[in-house]
Formats: structure tokens, C-alpha cells, sequence
């Protein structure tokens, strides 16, 4: 299975060849924005799939909110096409969980910790959080599974 980079980099090609203007431009400024991460600091590092996608929410959350200041100052064409690069970057996110789903795994964490003898409380919020955050992993908003959390616990 190829990484999220190797992926990005196959369908420039792909958009290319299919003559996809939108999708090209959008997939090689967000490559270009992994480049930039990736040589930042004192030594270059390799980006994993983890961080990667984190690079990918942060360029769809700018396209979004770009959009949403156009819209507001009347100019929809270019909302719109901010929109449209915000689609062509979720599609390679993957796919969002509904708050059901960490209700769901946050109550199986601390499950699994009241099995191992662990009786968490707000003082081992951190204990919960750990776990968690590494299940949802990008496909839910870190503040929101905080707050679930802290539901469970109180």
C-alpha cells in the first residue's frame, strides 16, 4: 500500500494526463506545502501518513475559510473555486467519524483501563486522552474529543 505522499504524487500524473486543471494545481500546492514541512527545521524529515493528513486538514481548513471570506465580500467565483480545491483535498482525507463513534471508543478505553484496574478520573484525563486521540487520529476534532471525555469521566 502506497503512502498518502507516494498517492498524492501518482495523481498528479493521473490529473495530467486527464487534463484536470482544478486537481492538479490543488494536489501540487499541497505537495508543495509537504515539501515545505518536510525541509523546515534543522534537519529534513520524511512525513508520515499521520502528519501528512494533518497538513492535508490544515490546507482543506484554509481553502474553507478562504471561501467563507469571499462569499462574504460578494465575490462567488472565487468562493467557489476555493471550495472546489477544499473537495479535491478532503478526498484524500480519510473518512470522518461521527460523534457516536468516539462516544464508542472513548467508552472502550475507559473500559479497558477500569479492566486493568484503573478507576479514571479527571485527574487521569490524560490517561484517556492518549489513547484516544491516537484511534480518532484526524478524522475527529481534537477540542470536541476532549469534551467527550470529559463527560465520560464526570
Amino acid at each position: 500500500m502506497a503512502t498518502l505522499k507516494e498517492r498524492l504524487q501518482a495523481d498528479v500524473v493521473a490529473h495530467m494526463k486527464a487534463g484536470n486543471k482544478i486537481a492538479l494545481t490543488t494536489v501540487r500546492n499541497v505537495l508543495g506545502e509537504i515539501g515545505t514541512k518536510e525541509k523546515s527545521g534543522k534537519t529534513p524529515v520524511e512525513l508520515d501518513d499521520a502528519q501528512t493528513t494533518a497538513v492535508l486538514q490544515k490546507e482543506a481548513a484554509k481553502r474553507r475559510d478562504t471561501a467563507r471570506i469571499y462569499t462574504e465580500a460578494g465575490e462567488a467565483e472565487r468562493a467557489a473555486a476555493e471550495l472546489a480545491e477544499a473537495e479535491v483535498i478532503e478526498a484524500y482525507l480519510p473518512e470522518p467519524l461521527s460523534e457516536a463513534d468516539v462516544e464508542a471508543i472513548v467508552d472502550e478505553v475507559i473500559a479497558g483501563l477500569k479492566a486493568d484496574g484503573t478507576e479514571p478520573s479527571m485527574r487521569q484525563m490524560g490517561v484517556v486522552m492518549k489513547p484516544v486521540t491516537a484511534k480518532v487520529a484526524g478524522r475527529f476534532d481534537g477540542k470536541a474529543v476532549s469534551e467527550i471525555v470529559r463527560r465520560r469521566l464526570a
